[in-house]
C-alpha cells in the first residue's frame, strides 16, 4: 500500500508543481469528515422513482406490455440461516431455489432476499444483537 501511494505521489509531482506540504494538505483534506445532507433538503426533494400504472386480471399482473405472473401471496416465515442456507417454512433453501413461487435471490446473515418478476420480499431478523446465535468451533 505504501508502494503505491509513493509511486501516485511522485507521479503527481513529476505532473504538476505542487510541493509535499500542499499535498500533506489535500490528504488532510480527504480524510476530514464532511457533513452529508441534512434531513430537510432530502425531504424536501423529488421523488426519482416513476410510478407505472398496472391493472389485475385473473391474478396476472399487467405491467407496461408485459404479462407478469403474480405470486402467490402466502405466509413466508424464515426461520434460522446457516452458512449459505437458509430456513424457509420448514425447509432448508439455497440461493437460486423456490419457494411460493419466489426465487432465493440473496441470502445474508440477518435476512434473505426473495424474488417473483418484479416482486421483491425482504425476510429479515430482528436488528438485536441477541437474535444471531454464534456458532463456533474448537
Amino acid at each position: 500500500m505504501k508502494k503505491v501511494t509513493l509511486l501516485i505521489l511522485s507521479a503527481v509531482l513529476a505532473n504538476a508543481n505542487l510541493s509535499v506540504k500542499q499535498i500533506e494538505n489535500m490528504v488532510v483534506k480527504i480524510h476530514e469528515k464532511r457533513p452529508g445532507a441534512d434531513i430537510d433538503i432530502l425531504n424536501n426533494t423529488f421523488e426519482p422513482f416513476v410510478t407505472k400504472k398496472f391493472t389485475v386480471e385473473n391474478n396476472t399482473t399487467l405491467l407496461s406490455d408485459k404479462t407478469v405472473k403474480k405470486p402467490i401471496d402466502a405466509k413466508i416465515q424464515l426461520h434460522a440461516i446457516m452458512g449459505n442456507k437458509a430456513f424457509i417454512n420448514n425447509k432448508w433453501l439455497e440461493v437460486n431455489d423456490t419457494i411460493e413461487g419466489y426465487q432465493v435471490k440473496y441470502i445474508g446473515k440477518r435476512g434473505v432476499v426473495l424474488q417473483s418478476g418484479n416482486h421483491i420480499k425482504k425476510l429479515l431478523f430482528n436488528d438485536k444483537k441477541n437474535s444471531i446465535i454464534k456458532l463456533e468451533g474448537r
